[in-house]
């Protein structure tokens, strides 16, 4: 029988393909509200001094010493970059690929930051193309790594914010204008902390042990993962973020903006947070931003200068390791497990 006799069945692969176009539709819609609301803000803070939002704008950037804020992104890009290849190349070696050099990590997390300017789930590709290759680990097993890193990652925010809150919780009531911010934090909080034994002990087995969700290939670093790994790596990531947190505070004074270091610890992580919604442009962390620090509704954009810079920065550290990551992924000569050409 020929394809074209069998009849459409519903839920086949237009259903996919539909329900893409409506996800497209609403994140698109919910971008474009939350620049509104942003523009709405900074528009009646421009009207105050008599101007248009435009002109209030540009008067905010001229005003910046972008000098010295190059001279602080530059440096704090690259410290990123290669803290973060540290905790990326520490978890694939504890549960991928025990013989992987940290220089052969290198030039493949900095070529995936040039494939997240495309779409982040791509650019996980290139570390699993890469484990695929040169280490014979299964595409999901080396997504699993990615997945708890990306646990930990959320974990990471999570736990810094707290600790924001209970040392300047007088900020985050006095920012709590607009929404309730010290009551969403402390629920979410506390939510956080109540999953995270029951993860444990479910991937023990010691939980709900006949719900064979475990064992799927995906989830396997988290099976194979002591609670000393999910800290360790805490640890390896916490000087971005604490970094995050210094470079953010010293560049919004150099915008002429005055938020307190107390201010960024609590708030900065919710915000990267907001971040990570799948929203174009980052559009959910623009609002949060302009809900956070009220009286600044131009801290919006200055945001978005932030985040481009860094995801174009980081692309072009992708940029300058590209050759090698191109040997490194598809180099049929380069010899298994050492990541350098023979």
């Amino acid at each position: 029988m020929s394809d074209a006799s069998v009849p459409h069945q519903p839920g086949g692969p237009q259903t996919p393909r539909r329900f893409s176009w409506v996800f497209k539709v609403l994140t698109w819609t919910a971008t474009a509200a939350c620049f509104y609301l942003v523009y709405i803000k900074v528009d009646a803070a421009a009207a105050v001094e008599q101007l248009t939002a435009f002109d209030y704008l540009v008067r905010f950037f001229a005003n910046a010493n972008w000098t010295l804020w190059l001279a602080l992104m530059i440096p704090y890009s690259v410290f990123f970059f290669l803290v973060d290849a540290h905790a990326t190349w520490r978890v694939i070696r504890w549960y991928n690929a025990p013989e992987l050099r940290f220089t052969s990590v290198l030039p493949i997390r900095a070529s995936a930051y040039i494939l997240s300017l495309v779409n982040e789930q791509v650019s996980k590709g290139a570390m699993t193309l890469y484990l695929l290759r040169h280490h014979k680990v299964p595409g999901w097993q080396a997504l699993s790594s990615m997945i708890m890193l990306a646990m930990v990652e959320i974990y990471q925010l999570l736990l810094w914010s707290a600790i924001g809150v209970l040392l300047y919780f007088e900020l985050v009531v006095a920012a709590s204008t607009t929404l309730p911010i010290d009551q969403i934090l402390i629920g979410v909080f506390i939510a956080a902390a109540a999953y995270f034994p029951l993860h444990i002990l479910y991937f023990r087995g010691h939980l709900m042990s006949h719900w064979r969700f475990r064992e799927m290939d995906v989830l396997s670093a988290f099976r194979s993962a002591p609670v000393i790994d999910y800290v360790l790596i805490l640890l390896f990531k916490a000087p971005n973020l604490l970094g995050a947190v210094v470079v953010y505070t010293l560049a919004l004074s150099l915008f002429n903006v005055d938020v307190s270091f107390g201010a960024m610890l609590a708030f900065l992580p919710v915000i990267f947070l907001a971040a990570a919604l799948p929203l174009p442009f980052h559009a959910g962390a623009l609002v949060l931003w302009t809900v956070l620090f009220p009286e600044y509704p131009e801290i919006g954009a200055f945001s978005l200068v932030m985040h481009t810079f860094f995801v174009l920065f980081n692309a072009f550290i992708g940029v300058l390791f590209l050759p090698r990551a191109n040997r490194e992924l598809f180099d049929e000569d380069t010899p298994m497990g050492t990541g350098e050409p023979s």
